[in-house]
């Protein structure tokens, strides 16, 4: 089939990519030529394991290509599909100004049926709003072109997009058109054999279902987090307490691990215009907003936990930077609120390494105040503590007597449980992790 993608995000550029090693013809736009011309030279913008790969073999083999020209791009396509970004705007809610100047331009290039999908994730009614917008754009042309607009939401993890695109647990379709229906299937008979559940409902429900979903999994994150926060105070075990709740099948044990709060662009955007959704429609999400409270109050909680730790301050490494492993993605990292209270607190010299957000790191945090490491064991030397904020594969191998040996009765923020509390504790390490 031949695909459009407009927007080559995060989004945009692993549906492009998964598309075309589908064996699909795929054109994908965006308005940044330095990021085209980047990508047509094998040059992938994101850090994201498998996606270099991918972009390599879709260009040898000619099934992707990218661009500028807006007309080109939807006038190739019979599936349209929008994945431009959806930042949050000052009231908490998305902006969706992207999306619908997007639209506008389907609505001025199009010329003949076509199905757009919704692959942002968008509020709810979303999809009625760029039907509306096309068809005033028709008219303005004096055309009647039959297209249908649908909603086909994205549930990638950044660090297992690749795969989790390769192979979902759903596809989740959004359509009230038979004709786009059909298409839509047929773009994702890839999955027939694999017997993957394809659920079909309108493009509102398929909308809800995306926010739903990730604010589920925000609420279970801050759920763990909070039970971890009472366990530190009574003086229970958080991890076993996790261990045993996620024995019982109708919790399981994904997403209940504490931690110093979660980030990324996902959960702290999605849960904000959820529930700005529900002030608005007069539904308040009262579940969702405490999570959004809580998981701010989390953030900092970890930073205090350190400043209480060493009231006189002191030399301390930050290993881990990006909010989770496998990933360069910064935004809403729990690494940012703590590294920043640590400055303010005036008290520390601070070191930092993570093993992709580096350049990132450096656009988001004061590049002076801080000490920029290449590599771990540069930023372990000679301090007096070591704070783990994200659960890369290497800070996990860090031999424990070996950080005795460099840092003796040193002190180690564990707070992603990536090492043994006892052992650190027998070799005369101070361990502080997150509820035991």
């Amino acid at each position: 089939m031949k695909v459009t993608v407009i927007g080559t995000g995060y989004v945009g550029l692993i549906a492009g990519l998964g598309f075309a090693d589908f064996g699909n013809d795929v054109v994908c736009l965006d308005v940044i030529p330095e990021k085209i011309e980047a990508l047509k030279a094998g040059k992938c913008p994101i850090y994201e394991p498998g996606a270099e790969d991918l972009l390599e073999r879709s260009l040898r083999e000619g099934r992707i290509e990218f661009t500028t020209d807006a007309a080109y791009a939807i006038d190739f396509g019979e599936i349209i599909f929008i994945a431009v970004g959806t930042p949050e705007d000052k009231n908490g809610d998305a902006d969706m100004s992207y999306v619908y100047q997007t639209a506008k331009e389907i609505g001025m290039y199009m010329n003949d049926y076509k199905v757009i999908v919704d692959k942002s994730t968008v509020p709810i009614g979303t999809s009625r709003i760029v039907a509306d917008i096309i068809a005033k754009e028709l008219e303005n042309r004096g055309l009647e072109y039959e297209f249908a607009v649908t909603s086909n939401p994205e549930f990638l993890r950044e660090g297992h997009a690749v795969g989790d695109f390769q192979n979902p647990d759903r596809i989740v379709l959004g359509v009230d058109d038979i004709r786009a229906e059909k298409k839509l299937k047929k773009l994702y008979r890839v999955f027939d054999r694999s017997k993957k559940p394809i659920i079909i409902t309108t493009p509102e429900t398929a909308e809800m279902i995306k926010y739903a979903s990730n604010a589920f999994l925000a609420t279970k994150i801050t759920f763990i987090n909070e039970i971890a926060n009472l366990c530190d105070m009574v003086g229970a075990n958080a991890i076993e307490v996790a261990k045993a709740m996620g024995a019982d099948g109708r919790i399981s044990p994904k997403f209940l691990h504490p931690g110093p709060g979660y980030g990324g662009s996902c959960f702290p955007k999605d849960t904000k215009a959820l529930a700005h959704t529900g002030r608005k429609v007069g539904a308040p999400m009262t579940v969702v907003e405490s999570v959004i409270k809580a998981n701010m109050h989390q953030k900092q909680l970890a930073a205090d936990k350190i400043i209480t730790a060493m009231p006189e301050g002191g030399d301390i490494a930050v290993l881990g930077l990006a909010f989770k492993p496998e990933t360069d993605d910064m935004r809403e990292s729990p690494a940012i609120t703590i590294i920043n209270a640590l400055i303010d607190s005036g008290k520390f010299r601070i070191k930092v390494y993570d093993p992709e957000a580096m350049p990132t790191a450096r656009k988001i945090l004061p590049e002076e105040k801080l000490i920029w490491c290449n590599k771990t064991k540069e930023a372990i030397q000679d301090v007096d503590a070591i704070a783990v904020i994200t659960e890369w594969t290497e800070f996990r191998n860090l031999d424990a007597e070996y950080l005795a040996e460099i840092m003796p009765h040193g002190k180690i923020f564990d707070f992603r449980h990536v090492f043994d509390r006892t052992e650190m504790t027998d070799l005369g390490l101070d361990y502080y992790g997150m509820g035991f």
